[in-house]
């Protein structure tokens, strides 16, 4: 049987409540948040302005 101790870990607060790996729909989040974050690095660094030279050479 499942001791009030092990009932009690898994009563989780603030952010370990979305990215824990117990649950499907955890993981799910744990995945997303990490596509997202290599999708914003991606863009980030295709959009950015280009850097010109100061002086021409010619």
């Amino acid at each position: 049987m499942a001791s009030s101790e092990s009932i009690g870990q898994l009563q989780f607060t603030d952010i370990k409540k979305y990215f824990n790996s117990y649950t499907l729909t955890d993981r799910m989040n744990c995945v997303l948040a990490t596509y997202g974050g290599i999708a914003l690095l991606v863009l980030y660094f295709k959009l950015r302005p280009k850097k010109t030279p100061a002086v021409k050479a010619t």
